[in-house]
């Protein structure tokens, strides 16, 4: 005897529910809180240095979602999967706040010369004064921004950003305008749309990936002037995906409470979305192992020290959490199927993953500076790196809640959609 079974219908309104508003509501209310508290932290420490370093650790955090967006959108049309169903519309999203991340890069724009010793060479003097480095050091510094001057100089930095800026926002206008003519057009011309969107989103990957590599040695790894690593660009492409795909999970499940979503997420395919997670997981904890141990293997002096500034001082412990955090936790709980078919538990392991990302932020970004290699210390300004990122975050959610009201939560124009609509476990 065949069962009978009848393939689910999508309600009339596919636009996102109302509760989105409160989300937005509750962010931007985050937003303005965090900036108080910031504006309060700068006034006990009594210097804005750490606003600076923070707000680092916030643009790059937000430009994370951002281009990470686009590029988990540009993966899904190359690669055509049913996931692309499901993401799609937070994905577009996300890549839409492209200009508030321009915003934050601009602002990071004017305070070069409090970050970079590139952008100003005498900060190298005054840490020598201080006895923050020896006179070896000093040597070193001077040389590595002597010698990487013709890219790492103030002009550079505006020219360079701001080309890359306008590829990712050509890119960001392109698929979400096609997106919508797709969706326009009848479903005889799918396959044109498919094969329109692969020829876009391959080359896009490529160039994504290399820009993306040049904007986050301007904005990270140029903080230590002296270090350099052939895999950075490539650890900052994995750690987008890796928190994009936390986030359009937490996104995704938590708007199935509710139509359209409720209708088209399936155990199946969001069991599938956590096996993917996993898979960025785990790639990113082999590549930043790899780098680890290259570095460590080879003990040359110029490389060396930059694991130092993050494990001596009492940055171990740091280290150590960092690992647990951002690796260790995600892959074990998500090694579980139970949780993967939880919704519930897989938000808070999307959360808990994003959260883990702030962590290696941090952990990357403060030890670059002298007064803090090796000396992990409490300050008032030490907890800017809370209230900094967390409210220019919490600003980006906002904007994204924005964007993700502004279109339609399914696309109907879509091959895996019929199949999506199926019954959970539909057979004859």
């Amino acid at each position: 005897m065949a069962h009978a079974a009848h393939a689910k219908v999508l309600p009339a309104d596919l636009s996102a529910p109302a509760f989105v508003n409160a989300w937005r509501a509750r962010a931007l209310m985050i937003a303005v809180l965090f900036t108080v508290v910031a504006v309060v932290l700068a006034f006990l420490d009594g210097s804005v240095d750490h606003v600076f370093r923070a707000w680092v650790v916030g643009l790059v955090l937000t430009f994370g979602f951002s281009c990470g967006g686009l590029l988990l959108l540009m993966l899904q049309y190359v690669t055509g999967g049913k996931w692309g169903l499901l993401l799609r519309r937070p994905l577009e999203a996300m890549s839409r706040t492209l200009p508030l991340v321009f915003i934050y890069w601009l602002a990071l724009g004017l305070m070069l010369k409090r970050l970079y010793m590139w952008a100003n060479p005498q900060m190298a003097d005054d840490n020598f004064k201080a006895g923050l480095i020896d006179s070896w050091q000093l040597g070193t510094i001077k040389h590595a921004i002597e010698w990487k001057h013709p890219m790492l100089n103030v002009g550079a930095y505006w020219i360079a950003g701001l080309i890359c800026f306008a590829i990712w926002g050509w890119y960001t206008w392109r698929l979400n305008t096609l997106s919508l003519k797709r969706e326009a057009d009848s479903p005889v011309n799918t396959p044109y749309w498919i094969k329109k969107f692969e020829n876009i989103s391959g080359f896009g990957i490529v160039v994504y990936s290399l820009t993306m590599t040049a904007m986050v040695i301007y904005w990270v790894m140029s903080m230590d002037v002296t270090w350099y690593s052939s895999v950075y660009g490539l650890l900052f492409l994995v750690g987008q995906a890796y928190q994009t795909m936390a986030l359009a999970l937490i996104t995704t499940l938590a708007l199935s409470k509710a139509e359209p979503i409720k209708t088209i997420l399936r155990v199946t395919e969001q069991y599938d979305l956590g096996k993917f997670t996993f898979a960025f997981v785990m790639l990113n904890m082999y590549l930043a192992f790899a780098q680890f141990l290259i570095i460590w293997s080879g003990n040359l002096p110029e490389e060396i020290p930059w694991y130092m500034d993050r494990i001596n001082g009492h940055w171990g412990v740091i280290a150590t959490l960092d690992f647990m955090f951002h690796w260790l936790i995600p892959f074990s709980l998500l090694l579980s199927k139970d949780i993967k078919k939880n919704k519930g538990r897989l938000i808070k392991v999307a959360q808990w993953m994003i959260f883990a990302k702030f962590v290696d932020l941090c952990w990357l970004v403060e030890p670059n500076f002298k007064d803090a290699a090796r000396n992990l210390h409490f300050s008032w300004g030490i907890l800017e790196y809370i209230a900094v990122p967390v409210a220019m975050t919490a600003l980006w959610v906002a904007y994204y809640c924005t964007n993700l009201k502004s279109r339609p939560l399914v696309q109907t124009n879509d091959p895996h959609l019929a199949e999506i609509l199926e019954p959970e476990h539909a057979h004859a």
